[in-house]
């Protein structure tokens, strides 16, 4: 229909301008930050430039239903106050087919929001923090003063360094049987990733203890060369370049997987996971939430006021989701209630303020 071409049309460009503001705010302030580290190591202006534009994909996939509540919420006000919705309602269109049409354009945001979560900040993020690592000459990461800990099967496995590329460096892995006594451990100096599934150490010295009862020994073989399989790979120790909100959900679903496999904890993981398939309706959500603004006439509000507003519950909204993820580690939540629930409070905000309205 014609009004509905001509309600994405002003919706749509009013919220890449309102993107494009947010982006270009986040990036100067990025910037800014960045310019202290500028002359660490072989770290210039160029990487600090390219590091930032690589991470713009990410707080593009963080503000956008910020950008979508602001963006229809002016849309729609400067609607209203050329009274174009009130003669939408005149000649019948009503509240439910209001919400429908909203929801028809909104399909767009999702569809958008998914491929940057999912297809775009990923890589890029992982991108901008390799780049930045290596022009600084930096660890991937390092939790403890003794390196990385990660366990596999009846393996616990001690990187000392994780450069960038994902290669390791003095590596050990312990090697426990079912009661879980030492039976050995092996040594390496550098260790490469081979696909499908494999690492190449090298300079192996691996000590493998026979616990017979009375027969206590050790025996002490070396290798220039070995190649090792195990759980542990690049998507792995990507989790330490990205944040569980800008990973994919299918290194998330690996991730779980393995810390299940290993029985460790695993829910900051899955609200992750629950988030990702959530957080793009987020954009129908802020769409509702939009509507009652423009229901009210010019007079009740300026334009500018509704569009603070519309920042303030943009703001408020982000607080919440980051607050949820939070404690529903803290408390053990079920992830699926701790990933929905500020999607929940605001869709029912809107519908309130939809009843208030109407009843008005």
């Amino acid at each position: 229909m014609v009004y509905e071409r001509h309600l994405a049309r002003e919706i749509y460009g009013a919220t890449l301008l309102v993107l494009a503001a947010f982006l270009s705010l986040f990036a100067f302030f990025d910037l800014l930050h960045e310019m202290a580290e500028i002359g660490k190591d072989n770290y210039q202006l160029q990487h600090a430039v390219a590091y930032v534009a690589l991470t713009l994909p990410g707080r593009a996939y963080e503000i956008f239903p910020i950008a979508v509540l602001i963006g229809s919420l002016y849309a729609l006000t400067l609607l209203a106050r050329h009274s174009e919705i009130t003669v939408l309602r005149a000649a019948g269109l009503s509240t439910a087919n209001l919400l429908t049409t909203l929801a028809k354009i909104g399909v767009v945001f999702v569809v958008v929001t998914f491929i940057l979560g999912e297809f775009v900040a990923p890589p890029a993020e992982r991108a901008a923090q390799q780049l930045r690592l290596t022009a600084m000459s930096k660890l991937v990461g390092q939790e403890f003063r003794s390196g990385l800990w990660v366990k596999d099967g009846l393996s616990f496995i001690n990187v000392r360094e994780v450069l960038p590329d994902a290669s390791l460096r003095q590596i050990r892995v312990y090697g426990f049987d079912e009661m879980y006594r030492l039976r050995s451990i092996s040594e390496a100096a550098e260790g490469r990733f081979l696909p499908p599934g494999h690492w190449r150490l090298t300079r192996v010295v691996k000590t493998e203890f026979d616990a017979t009862p009375g027969q206590e020994s050790a025996r002490v073989t070396r290798q220039d060369e070995l190649v090792w399989q195990s759980a542990l790979s690049p998507d792995i120790l990507a989790v330490l370049l990205v944040v569980p909100e800008r990973m994919s959900l299918v290194n998330l679903y690996q991730y779980i997987r393995h810390l299940s496999d290993n029985q460790q904890k695993t829910e900051r993981y899955e609200i992750a996971l629950w988030k990702k398939l959530i957080y793009p309706l987020a954009a129908l959500v802020m769409m509702a939430l939009a509507l009652p603004f423009a229901y009210a006439h010019s007079r009740q509000g300026a334009v500018s006021v509704k569009v603070f507003a519309g920042v303030m519950l943009g703001i408020l909204f982000h607080m919440l989701n980051g607050l949820f993820s939070h404690l529903g580690v803290i408390n053990n939540w079920q992830p699926l209630m701790a990933a929905m629930t500020p999607s929940v409070i605001f869709l029912l905000a809107a519908a309130t303020m939809l009843w208030w309205v109407e009843r008005r």
